[in-house]
């Protein structure tokens, strides 16, 4: 078995492989997979030529604490067929791939897991979260609020076929502020390659417009059962905008409920509701998983909040690599570099990676017994030093 880059002649193949590996036919890829990067795509060889295994990965931006927008591997596609499985295949082609990311200079990558066993070992860790929102229709009076102020502005109803540039300029500017936000690169909205809003589903879109009649803010929503309105996902600059897009959505006529997609964990949504309990909170679940793939530089990338040093004791048995490393934050700015102390905590890459953009404490992995506390208070400088202004949010599906 052999591991091999792909070229743009490889396209059916690597999607017809891909397919295979997850029980379901080509024919249904549709406009999704046309967003694919083949000269970022691996295929596993069997010794006799048949392609068995997949891997591929999409050129991002995360952004990360701080508002710092960086380059980081988007990795998809990830397959073996049900023959060659528990092989070895797997193994090899995520470290080639880890291998092709640092020859590029990458220092990041990330992936949405399908199965939250298989991606620990290679060195990937859980590090945003999203939940769903599902508000019964005839309790979903907003309370008046009693310290926000109330933007200024308007709401227009458009269809998706005839609102796609605006979709791509709110989700772009939404996205550089939100750190675990990632872009959604022309090309996807172009070919509609990807889940509504970005694809050519028939969807309806509440743009909402600031006073100077700029657009800052949409929701797509569908009617999914015969009396749900769902959405996909509510983008907005800032809370007030967010508030009323909520307004409009709870305010539709003739649906018992509605159910708001991919929440983030500080949503206010909930304790806006006048009856709390209004709102049914459900579907937490995991979504962007981060890889660190040079320590000292993704370390040194994003913005901190707090002063503190740490001594920080990385293993990465994906790589059969380890690493102890000196952290040192000054006015919102970081250096690491190797040294000899003592470990403040001892942790694997992938427990790094699940609070390095915040969205995980931790204490809470050293409750968990992830991590290792050398001493008392390491945990706490740790909170400190790694605590965000608001927990990371990713929408996009890859």
């Amino acid at each position: 078995m052999k591991i091999r880059s792909t070229t743009a002649d490889d396209r059916a193949v690597f999607v017809d492989t891909m397919f295979t590996a997850f029980a379901r036919f080509p024919d249904t890829a549709g406009e999704t997979w046309s967003s694919l990067e083949m000269d970022r795509a691996l295929l596993a060889v069997s010794e006799d030529g048949r392609p068995v295994g997949t891997a591929a990965a999409y050129s991002f931006e995360l952004t990360l604490p701080g508002e710092v927008v960086v380059p980081a591997a988007g990795v998809t596609a990830v397959g073996v067929l049900p023959s060659h499985r528990r092989q070895g295949v797997l193994s090899a082609m995520m470290r080639h791939q880890l291998a092709d990311f640092r020859a590029r200079g990458e220092f990041l990558s990330v992936l949405l897991a399908s199965e939250a066993l298989i991606y620990r070992r290679f060195g990937y860790g859980p590090a945003t979260y999203t939940r769903r929102l599902t508000v019964r229709r005839h309790r979903a009076a907003l309370a008046v609020p009693r310290a926000a102020e109330v933007t200024t502005g308007s709401i227009e109803l458009l269809r998706r076929a005839d609102c796609g540039e605006i979709l791509e300029t709110v989700y772009d500017r939404y996205r550089r502020a939100r750190p675990g936000a990632l872009s959604r690169p022309h090309s996807w909205w172009e070919a509609g390659a990807g889940q509504p809003p970005i694809s050519r589903a028939s969807r309806y879109v509440a743009v909402h417009r600031d006073a100077d009649g700029v657009p800052d803010g949409y929701a797509s929503y569908s009617l999914t059962e015969p009396d749900t309105l769902t959405v996909d996902e509510t983008i907005a600059t800032d809370d007030a905008v967010s508030t009323a897009l909520a307004r409009f959505l709870l305010g539709h006529d003739l649906v018992s409920e509605v159910v708001f997609k991919h929440r983030p964990l500080d949503d206010p949504l909930r304790w806006q509701l006048e009856d709390f309990r209004a709102g049914e909170l459900g579907g937490d679940t995991d979504w962007l998983w981060v890889r660190l793939l040079d320590v000292p530089r993704a370390l040194t990338a994003r913005g901190w909040s707090a002063d503190g040093e740490l001594v920080l004791d990385v293993g990465d048995p994906a790589l059969d690599e380890h690493g102890r490393h000196l952290l040192t934050v000054r006015d919102g700015e970081a250096a690491c570099v190797p040294t000899e102390r003592e470990p403040d905590l001892s942790l694997d890459v992938s427990d790094l990676g699940s609070i390095y953009l915040g969205g995980t404490t931790p204490s809470t992995l050293v409750r968990a017994g992830h991590i290792r506390a050398h001493h008392s208070e390491a945990a706490a400088a740790a909170d400190a030093l790694f605590r965000t202004e608001r927990p990371p949010h990713c929408l996009h599906w890859f």
